[in-house]
């Protein structure tokens, strides 16, 4: 069992945390009940020991949201109907109380047992705090402890979140005022996408690992005539598993953060496109080519399940899209090159009629496209 949230963290801050901790067993009891909870898990970075600590005058303080996995003896999604509401109001009541985003996802042994590795699942695995149930809880599901079985589809949506969190810092740069709000975003996502490059280049080749700072040393140890840029790559990932650990309100000029943004946005690119290539087992001259091209990107969903999650989302006008068999996710990796890292993406006609059609939005201009793609990836994210 950690023993630690943090690494480093004062004392005050691990006990705060501790006290916490005691609330939400306290409170997740009395919603779910005491038989019918199987365990209650802590991941994320604090259920792994490396949780942040953003230094300030007032003493240490935590940073990160703390993601908490209630599993029940019960059936999965009805148990989700049941408590889901329950448990976001005392979620959102401790939040306040603790100055931190508290979150409860769900889960339950029998789907953790039957599903396929995936990050996600690698993680909490691997390294957690166990709050309440049997220590051996996770013994049956031990093959999501084998890193190496997590397929480049993770790697794909890894980037493909980090370099989300890229584009609405962009949206932010391009319009916003830069209050200490504004500039905390940028900076939080901004290192959240140079740990994130480093990450998938990892997960290509069955390296990546719980720990951050474990995964920081393995990326020094690649090949470097396989991994493009990596000496830029160990810079930006050793930046990110810092700023991870030791958070800090980022205090820069817009210009500043533009060339930053600047400079890890093209470097993502790069990775996008080599990792993509391998996934897709196609090379891709450009993030125009890539948008552009009409193969599946997401061959392993099922066409049926597609199909519905597309009316769903688009509403009966999707029914006659020859995209409509597609998995909605799709029609995101098809717009985010375009919006990220290509300038004509809203002007030249035929790549907006493209944006337009894959976000099945009317929008004509950047920011309005960027806003139906947000609307979109609220789901598939």
């Amino acid at each position: 069992m950690n023993t630690r949230f943090t690494t480093d963290g004062s004392e005050a801050l691990e006990a705060r945390l501790s006290l916490l901790i005691e609330k939400v067993r306290a409170g997740v009891e009395e919603i779910v009940g005491i038989n019918r909870l199987e365990a209650l898990v802590l991941g994320g970075g604090y259920g792994r020991g490396e949780g942040g600590v953003l230094c300030t005058a007032q003493g240490d303080q935590p940073y990160n949201d703390l993601e908490f996995y209630v599993f029940t003896r019960g059936n999965r999604l009805l148990d989700e109907r049941r408590f889901r509401k329950q448990l976001e109001k005392l979620g959102e009541r401790l939040s306040t109380d603790a100055g931190l985003h508290v979150e409860f996802k769900i889960d339950s042994l029998k789907r953790l047992q039957s599903s396929r590795v995936s990050m996600f699942s690698y993680d909490l695995v691997s390294k957690h705090r166990m709050i309440c149930g049997a220590e051996d809880l996770f013994a049956s599901s031990a093959h999501h402890k084998n890193s190496s079985a997590i397929p480049l589809s993770e790697a794909t949506r890894l980037l493909f979140n980090r370099c989300t969190g890229l584009l609405m810092v962009r949206e932010l740069l391009g319009s916003a005022s830069l209050n200490d709000h504004n500039a905390d975003f940028a900076g939080r996502n901004i290192a959240k996408a140079q740990l994130a490059l480093g990450d998938a280049a990892l997960t290509v080749f069955g390296k990546y690992h719980w720990s951050c700072r474990e995964r920081y040393e393995r990326l020094r140890l690649l090949d470097s005539a396989a991994v493009p840029e990596l000496p830029a790559l160990i810079e930006h990932h050793h930046q990110g598993v810092a700023f991870k650990l030791h958070p800090r309100r980022v205090r820069q000029t817009s210009v500043e953060f533009e060339r930053q943004h600047g400079a890890i946005s093209g470097l993502a690119e790069r990775i996008w496109m080599w990792v993509e290539a391998k996934r897709l087992n196609q090379d891709f001259v450009s993030p125009i080519e890539y948008a552009l091209h009409t193969g599946q990107k997401c061959p392993e969903q099922n066409p049926w399940k597609n199909y519905l999650l597309s009316l769903r989302t688009f509403g009966a006008g999707a029914a006659l899209d020859p995209r409509a068999c597609r998995y909605p996710r799709e029609r995101l990796f098809n717009s985010l090159p375009l919006l990220l890292w290509n300038d004509q993406g809203s002007r030249a006609p035929n790549l907006r009629r493209h944006l337009q059609k894959q976000l099945r939005s009317s929008a004509t201009d950047w920011m309005g496209l960027v806003g139906a793609y947000k609307q979109v990836w609220a789901i598939y994210g």
